[in-house]
């Protein structure tokens, strides 16, 4: 998927909501404990009752890892599921890897070819060989960690060096490197203050946020200081849908919340 062909189904669903697929067998509801694939029949249900209101869906790989064998069988029924059926939804592999050379080619070809992901996440700390494995596949997207919203960021994402915070020595330097048109940034919603200086260095590129709901993050400031032209957001939720009930109404309740998650973005880009 292009980043035109994304903006084109924003504006269609009126949404630019991620909606982040974490299967936790330990909060599912226990009734699906009992079917043959508890995390797939978790996420399908998920994905059938939001896939209207959501333009991407982000499973975060350490949630299917965690179940060895199962747990990826799972994962790639899920990416399956939705290429065969939603096929204009942006999938996202939220795995943040990040290795040099060939193990970056071979994490690359694992979730963009293998598993045929739009995007995977990815860890910048080793610098542009470590990236640029993942940017030599045509049409696919690397997401690049670049301000992120635990608290912990501020360890060293913040820190300054020669004069200037080190995120932004970061996303300046990422723009030199081969094929940097296919990168995008994850950029946390709880940092909100700081999107404005991000837009200065990359006013045109797709951010992938993560922190509202759960964590606190305010979706009015994010889009305040973060949209652009051509809205260039995606907003992921994870908990406070998926986790909506653990009853067998889960999948209603879980629209319910992306449904007012949508209302207001539907609202800020209506006044937008």
């Amino acid at each position: 998927m292009t980043t035109q062909q994304l903006h084109e189904q924003i504006l269609l669903k009126k949404s630019f909501l991620c909606v982040g697929l974490d299967p936790d067998l330990t909060k599912i509801p226990p009734h699906l404990l009992e079917t043959e694939d508890p995390i797939f029949e978790f996420n399908k249900a998920i994905i059938d009752a939001t896939h209207d209101l959501a333009v991407g869906y982000k499973p975060n790989t350490a949630f299917f890892e965690a179940y060895g064998i199962k747990g990826w069988v799972s994962l790639q029924k899920t990416i399956n599921y939705i290429n065969e059926n939603f096929p204009d939804i942006f999938t996202i592999a939220d795995a943040k890897r990040g290795d040099i050379g060939n193990t970056s080619s071979m994490y690359a070809k694992a979730f963009l070819e293998d598993l045929n992901f739009d995007s995977v996440t990815v860890a910048p700390y080793m610098g542009k060989d470590s990236v640029e494995p993942f940017l030599a596949f045509e049409n696919k997207h690397t997401i690049m960690l670049a301000l992120t919203s635990n608290e912990g960021a501020f360890d060293f994402q913040t820190l300054i060096t020669n004069g200037k915070e080190l995120y932004k020595q970061v996303l300046e330097t990422s723009k030199t490197w081969k094929n940097s048109h296919n990168l995008m940034y994850v950029v946390g919603a709880t940092k909100a203050e700081y999107f404005a200086d991000i837009r200065k260095i990359v006013p045109d590129s797709f951010l992938l946020v993560p922190g509202i709901g759960a964590q606190g993050g305010s979706l009015s400031e994010v889009c305040k200081y973060g949209m652009n032209d051509k809205v260039g957001l995606l907003v992921n939720s994870a908990r406070a849908i998926i986790y909506a009930s653990k009853g067998t109404d889960f999948a209603e309740k879980a629209r319910e919340e992306a449904l007012a998650v949508q209302k207001e973005m539907e609202e800020i880009l209506a006044n937008k």
